[in-house]
């Protein structure tokens, strides 16, 4: 008989500190696709659905696609938003019995009203659904939490290597051919989970972090008995009873191997701590060091912690206000988050100037609205942005021009992943001296190479960035930064 496959897609990625609830429009906003009706093009955590229609079509199998849902990082889930679309996917599955495999695009650091662990709640029923001889796989996003509830459930899973993250499809696909070999008795993943015992940002664009993942992918190249080596980098906003980075290996039914290699890498991981992410600057020595910068290029300064990617408006204006009141000029931002201020600026209509006030709506700690005279230069109605091979939805989006700085105003909160976003609002980004964007390090791909040098600031407090004070709750107490030796190290010399 044909082999049966489902899939289906549930994920976003909780901030619990946020203020902005996400609730089922959240989900419609960004990515909300019923069964079949899901582009060609994957979102972040879709690539296992649309990756395996074609590994499907190739060997004959039937795919069965259920719900593919994705919101935009913010804060939690509204309760009835996650048990309606958790209630839509399982009762998918359960028309679709009997399968031979589930496959599931998630993310990991999903936290809703009343549920700490929302994708291993849902990974337990379709368990329960399935029972214990078909298998079930998943691709994580790295910024996850990993719990125990979701290693039971899952017969293996892996997470994106790269942040920013360029290599979904890959790992979809790699998500694929462990499926494949298991299918045809070749292997029997094992999973190994070995907790590092802290929380801290991994960017791999740059050292060390770059030789880490270089490493991993030659390891898995090298040894035919490893099929998958992930990084958890863990997500220091979700204030969870298991937050925290973990490595994971999967093996050919080598459990004692795994357990070894996944605590080698594990502790190099550890030994990484407090080393990774680029240094940052505040606002002040940010602006001040892009306008004595002299280049053909612009600098780019990206507002680390106004990320939205990482669950905050992106509606900070600390860093905007300096590059007023230094007088900055050549300018352009992208992008501050204002649905209200769009609203004004498509009902004025392009070309109009009119008084507006933007940004800063959202929170404590993210500075001043700004109050200026605007020359409306662009509306665009569902703009959207690359990253990678998908398109990002910004929404309905202004570019606002005033004292020789640009600003684009989107509808729907979107970090800046590619400088794609300058140019659909209609700026010519390569022109200017200054870029102000919004992001981690997603953005790195797209813009360093047209940079004259990036620049991380650290402006304001709309994330809640130091593990060491955050005001955590259910969050572990003996991992580092909490402790500085949780693994008693000191102890064993």
């Amino acid at each position: 008989m044909t082999k049966r496959f489902f899939t289906a897609v549930l994920a976003t990625e909780s901030n619990t500190f946020s203020p902005i609830a996400i609730d089922r429009r959240g989900f419609e906003a960004s990515l909300y696709a019923r069964p079949g009706e899901h582009p060609e093009t994957p979102t972040l955590c879709s690539a296992p659905l649309t990756e395996g229609r074609k590994w499907a079509a190739e060997r004959g199998y039937e795919w069965i696609e259920g719900t593919a849902a994705w919101a935009d990082p913010a804060g939690l889930i509204n309760r009835q938003a996650y048990e309606g679309l958790r209630d839509e996917i399982l009762e998918q599955l359960q028309k679709a019995m009997p399968v031979d495999g589930v496959v599931l695009g998630l993310h990991g650091a999903m936290v809703a009203n009343g549920y700490d662990d929302p994708e291993g709640d849902l990974l337990s029923r379709i368990r329960g659904i399935v029972g214990p001889d078909v298998i079930v796989c998943a691709t994580f996003d790295p910024h996850s939490q990993l719990t125990k509830q979701r290693v039971d459930a899952l017969d293996f899973f892996l997470a994106f290597k790269e942040f920013p993250h360029i290599d979904f499809v890959e790992r979809a696909q790699d998500l694929l051919r462990i499926l494949d070999e298991t299918l045809a008795g070749n292997v029997t993943p094992s999973v190994s989970v070995f907790d590092c015992k802290m929380i801290d940002v991994f960017p791999t664009s740059f050292e060390p972090m770059r030789s880490f993942v270089d490493d991993i992918i030659k390891l898995e190249d090298a040894d035919t008995e490893v099929l998958s080596v992930s990084i958890i980098h863990g997500f220091m906003a979700s204030d969870v009873p298991e937050m925290g980075s973990k490595l994971v290996v999967v093996t050919n039914n080598n459990k004692a191997k795994g357990d070894k290699l996944a605590h080698d890498l594990g502790m190099r991981l550890f030994d990484m701590r407090g080393k990774v992410m680029p240094e940052q600057m505040d606002e002040v020595q940010a602006v001040k060091e892009a306008m004595q910068t002299s280049s053909d290029k612009p600098v780019v300064i990206t507002d680390v912690w106004d990320n939205p990617g990482g669950g905050t408006a992106g509606d900070a204006t600390v860093l905007l206000a300096e590059l007023i009141a230094k007088g900055a000029k050549n300018v352009a931002v992208g992008t501050i988050w204002d649905p209200i201020a769009v609203q004004i600026c498509f009902a004025a209509g392009e070309g109009a100037t009119v008084p507006l006030r933007f940004g800063a709506k959202s929170a404590p700690h993210t500075g001043s609205p700004i109050d200026k005279s605007v020359t409306i230069k662009k509306l665009v109605a569902g703009a959207e942005q690359r990253f990678g091979d998908s398109f990002v939805p910004m929404g309905d989006i202004a570019t606002i021009e005033f004292d020789g700085i640009q600003v684009v105003l989107n509808s729907t909160r979107a970090q800046s992943f590619d400088k794609s976003l300058f140019t659909v609002a209609g700026i010519d980004y390569a022109a200017k001296d200054i870029l102000l964007i919004k992001s981690t390090n997603h953005f790195y791909d797209s813009f360093a190479p047209i940079a004259a040098k990036i620049l991380y600031c650290s402006a304001g407090r709309p994330y809640p960035n130091n593990p060491a004070t955050n005001a955590y709750i259910k969050a572990p107490k003996d991992i580092w930064p909490m402790i500085e030796d949780p693994h008693g190290l000191s102890s064993a010399v």
